[in-house]
């Protein structure tokens, strides 16, 4: 028998919704949002290297829009992380890398657990990311992101005495999301997330 994964109301929201932000998640994915490309190496006699205009214009527009979006996505696990943790939830600028339904549901979420005397520690890693499709001349430049999402370093606990909140043993603690992020006026937001379901 498949073991189903525990996922917060606003992922049970997602499938009644089509779209949604799930609660077991905060942010980690900065390990593996966004790599940085090899330096050249310089020595005392050499000027440090710089990436011209010419060079910036002629990078590819979906690769371009494939490491915006995931490092995009990896600031967004970031804020969730924040939020979830702050029983205020004022320490969190979610909205500066969500959006949408993913916004929406991320923050009543998350405000429901507060309600209830919840807070989440630690982190949540994010593994495997791949945009598994881009768009870069629609409307709304989009990308889909996959990615493996490791919650088992993520705990519920009680705000004010910090003791762990049981949780059923036989959750998922490490399963496959995609989430779809959107490039806005003001820049890229994740506007979807949806929990598989299957273990990774």
């Amino acid at each position: 028998m498949k073991r189903r994964a525990h996922i917060p109301l606003s992922a049970v929201h997602f499938r009644k919704v089509g779209a949604a932000s799930i609660t077991l998640c905060a942010a980690l994915a900065l390990t593996a949002c966004s790599s940085s490309g090899g330096k050249d190496e310089a020595t005392d006699e050499s000027p440090s290297v710089t990436q011209s205009p010419t060079a910036s214009a002629t990078a590819d527009p979906k690769d371009t829009a494939k490491k915006e979006a995931i490092a995009t996505y990896g600031a967004y696990w970031q804020e969730m992380e924040k939020l979830y943790a702050d029983p205020t939830g004022k320490s969190a600028q979610l909205d500066q890398y969500a959006a949408s339904a993913a916004l929406k549901n991320a923050e009543a979420d998350a405000k429901r657990a507060h309600d209830r005397g919840r807070i989440y520690t630690g982190s949540v890693a994010l593994t495997d990311q791949t945009v598994t499709k881009v768009n870069v001349t629609g409307k709304i430049p989009n990308a889909t992101v996959s990615s493996c999402l490791d919650i088992s370093k993520w705990r519920r606990v009680d705000a004010e005495t910090k003791k762990p909140v049981s949780l059923p043993e036989n959750r998922l603690t490490k399963y496959r999301i995609l989430s779809i992020v959107e490039k806005y006026p003001e820049g890229w937001r994740v506007t979807r997330d949806e929990p598989q379901g299957k273990s990774c």
